[in-house]
């Protein structure tokens, strides 16, 4: 879908469509639930032929002794999961949710493109080694029951680790510093500030959500996650 253009100033995002970031068809509907499977039941034991017992000795008065039970083993330490390897061109965030990262210029009518694919991100403005200005990533928050990566954007905190690795293998760490929810129609008078090209270096990341309200919109909002160099 086709978000509106948002309208920023001289630092060069003019008319910067990033609501643009649009998803349409449901959310994720839930799979149906699985029966665990009854437990097996236990096999039956063998019960040996019964032994005769001798008579006591009257002529021993020592009382039975007891063997201590031996003390139980330590538990075996469980090794932890290991974090699969973040591929090259890609952004993951904290919960895992991995994008695929594609380079995008802004249309003719002056619009950021939207993602093809629900797991891809379109990327905008600065480089990553750049000393200034944002670096723009813009994914699908679902697209006809699924959900995208960028779905975590709403479970994002300030300290949330953000890790981008370029195609040529290098990792850039950055950090949540600013989670921003905003109405589409209040989204213009920000883009300068959240989408600019100068100030300090910083990654942006949005996608869409809150209420369905179809139409051109979609989504009435957009989330917007800041992070800084780690």
């Amino acid at each position: 879908m086709v978000g509106r253009p948002l309208v920023a100033g001289a630092a060069g995002i003019a008319a910067l469509a990033l609501v643009a970031v649009l998803v349409g068809g449901d959310v994720t509907t839930p799979g149906a639930a699985v029966a665990a499977p009854a437990p097996p039941a236990p096999a039956a034991g063998v019960i040996g032929a019964a032994l005769p017992v001798p008579p006591p000795d009257p002529s021993t008065s020592a009382a039975p002794t007891s063997t201590p039970s031996p003390p139980a083993a330590p538990p075996t330490a469980q090794p932890k999961p290991q974090p699969r390897a973040q591929s090259p061109g890609t952004v993951r965030l904290r919960g895992g949710g991995e994008a695929r990262l594609v380079r995008a210029e802004l249309g003719p009518d002056a619009t950021l493109p939207v993602p093809e694919n629900l797991r891809e991100a379109t990327w905008w403005g600065a480089d990553l080694a750049a000393a200034e200005g944002a670096t723009v990533l813009a994914g699908h928050v679902n697209w006809q029951g699924r959900t995208g990566p960028f779905a975590e954007l709403w479970d994002a905190r300030a300290g949330d680790p953000v890790s981008v690795v370029a195609l040529d293998g290098r990792v850039w760490e950055y950090r949540v510093s600013e989670v921003v929810t905003l109405p589409k129609d209040d989204l213009p008078a920000r883009a300068e500030e959240l989408f600019g090209q100068t100030g300090p270096h910083r990654l942006v990341l949005v996608t869409c959500g809150g209420r369905w309200v179809g139409g051109a919109d979609g989504y009435e909002s957009n989330r917007i996650v800041v992070a800084v160099p780690a």
